[in-house]
């Protein structure tokens, strides 16, 4: 069974290497998904939604809201972003009852990608 939580955050970004207008400072309010598989427990929950909520606010969403992605990223992609998201969350989920399964960020409404830790 999966269960997912749906955050949000603001931050500025430019992209180097990239050559179009993205390579200008932007920001966006992005959109992140974060979802856990396992078996619900003996309170019938995979995961507390009010754990999983403190762990992403003090591990992800306060280190990268209202900040300057370039700050944290070499290169702030959303891809490196997900990637680094993955890597932040999984040692705080991970159980024997439950795993991160996927990361989902959204820069914008059509605009995003997924991780699952390959």
């Amino acid at each position: 069974m999966q269960i997912i939580r749906k955050f949000t955050f603001d931050a500025a970004h430019y992209l180097p290497s990239y050559h179009g207008k993205c390579e200008r400072l932007h920001g966006h309010t992005y959109r992140m998904s974060v979802k856990v598989d396992g078996k619900p427990d003996y309170e019938g929950m995979v995961m507390d939604f009010a754990e999983m909520k403190k762990i992403v606010n003090e591990k992800v969403i306060e280190q990268l809201d209202h900040k300057m992605l370039n700050d944290i990223f070499d290169v702030p992609s959303a891809e490196n972003i997900a990637i680094w998201v993955w890597n932040t969350l999984k040692p705080c989920i991970d159980t024997e009852s439950r795993k991160l399964d996927e990361v989902e960020i959204w820069e914008t409404e059509s605009n995003g990608c997924v991780y699952r830790g390959n």
